[in-house]
């Protein structure tokens, strides 16, 4: 499922936004002292984008030593 998700029309190029987007938040909370921040991707669904895409931003996140904890909300709801 996610090889189709990413083949789409500008899926890749909302997960390096998205991805960037976070290292900046990061960047700040970390100066500030925060110990952690949540963030929530999501689709109609929620079985398929959104789980595609947060698995792969939390794989980005963990190669660059950032600590992830993914919940799929919706997962198991049929």
């Amino acid at each position: 499922m996610a090889s189709y998700v990413f083949n789409q029309p500008g899926a890749k190029e909302f997960l390096d936004r998205y991805a960037e987007l976070l290292r900046l938040v990061a960047a700040g909370y970390r100066r500030e002292g925060k110990r952690y921040v949540t963030i929530a991707v999501g689709c109609t669904g929620g079985k398929h984008r959104s789980v595609a895409m947060s698995e792969k931003l939390a794989a980005r996140l963990a190669a660059e030593g950032v600590e992830t904890v993914v919940v799929h909300r919706d997962m198991g709801r049929e």
